[in-house]
């Protein structure tokens, strides 16, 4: 498992909207959305490029998740090939209005609606707004 030369800044709104889930023994993860390990959900939802915020607890398999990039809201770990549809610099905006999460890089928007799976709660893939 390795550092990725890659930052995420979550804007206040995002940071207000995740704050409450977060704890100390709880994981971040940025998956990509490919149906590749536990937490994609890629084939039951979407047939498309699609990322989503997970929240695993620390002791969760996150075998896939080999690369981690700095975040204000700590470590978020990645999938090291997802990496290729990710920018240097990237931003994660929550949309009150829209109740969406968006994420951007250098290049532009990379995701418009993000999903939010918190895989702690047994209702999380239920509450998934991205859905």
């Amino acid at each position: 498992m390795g550092v990725i030369d890659m930052e995420l800044k979550f804007d206040e709104a995002a940071i207000a909207k995740l704050q409450p889930m977060l704890s100390d023994d709880k994981k971040i993860l940025l998956t990509f959305e490919d149906g590749v390990g536990p937490y994609s959900q890629h084939a039951m939802i979407h047939m498309q490029v699609q990322f989503s915020i997970n929240l695993i607890g620390k002791d969760m398999p996150m075998d896939e998740y080999n690369q981690k990039i700095d975040s204000n809201l700590g470590d978020v770990w990645i999938k090291d090939y997802s990496a290729d549809d990710l920018d240097e610099h990237m931003s994660l905006k929550f949309d009150q209005q829209q109740d969406t999460l968006r994420l951007s890089g250098n290049g532009g928007i990379i995701d418009t609606n993000v999903g939010l799976i918190d895989f702690t709660d047994p209702d999380g893939v239920k509450k998934n707004p991205a859905r």
